[in-house]
């Protein structure tokens, strides 16, 4: 075959994969668009896109299936409210993921202050819950862990939700915490090491491997 043929699929094939890229990151930041002017067939799209994800978010978050249902609607809700401010420097993924996070947050302090002026003697416990991204065999380990979860500061449990429950890809992590590559490590390094601590409580006697 001919050196220059070769050189021109070569050239082709690149364009083409580049090209369908930017159409399907263009896709979204249109949407966003649409969305800012009202479109409701743009919301729905979006909302078929990344309600899963949100969901499982905030689930994991939440560990409660009403509050993960009422935060991501309270996240939809934001989308369509500030669709209009969405910047196009980052993916619409991040962005959206980025609102998520800080939903749920906001939305765990309200709870626990509303928890503070409410209990008297009883103890609030989490309900039982399955999180999709854990198997129904270690239902009880699986508690544990979202137990001592919640024990974390709130930049180490977002590196570690959005990193190992969620298993986003590092600089993704990043992205949406909108902080360093770097940063995100030294967090996930100092969160598996108070998470440790946690679970050695549980399990006193077996050794919690780093």
């Amino acid at each position: 075959m001919n050196n220059k043929n070769v050189s021109r699929n070569n050239v082709f094939f690149v364009y083409l994969h580049l090209k369908l890229f930017l159409e399907g990151f263009l896709s979204e930041i249109d949407l966003i668009q649409q969305i800012a002017n009202g479109d409701k067939r743009a919301f729905r799209e979006l909302y078929d896109l990344h309600s899963a994800k949100v969901y499982n978010i905030a689930l994991s978050y939440s560990q409660d299936v009403s509050d993960a249902e009422e935060i991501t609607q309270d996240v939809f809700t934001s989308i369509f409210k500030y669709a209009s401010k969405f910047k196009s420097e980052s993916k619409v993924s991040t962005w959206i993921y980025r609102i998520t996070v800080n939903t749920a947050l906001n939305y765990q302090k309200k709870k626990k202050r509303a928890r503070f002026f409410s209990l008297t003697d009883s103890e609030y416990e989490k309900p039982d819950f399955n999180h999709p991204g854990t198997i129904l065999e270690y239902q009880e380990q699986n508690q544990l862990l979202f137990k001592a979860i919640n024990t974390l500061p709130e930049s180490q449990k977002s590196a570690f939700i959005l990193s190992y429950i969620e298993e986003n890809p590092r600089q993704d992590v990043a992205d949406i915490m909108d902080t360093s590559l770097k940063a995100v490590e030294s967090l996930l390094h100092r969160a598996k090491a108070n998470l440790r601590k946690e679970l050695e409580k549980y399990y006193p006697n077996r050794r919690i491997v780093k």
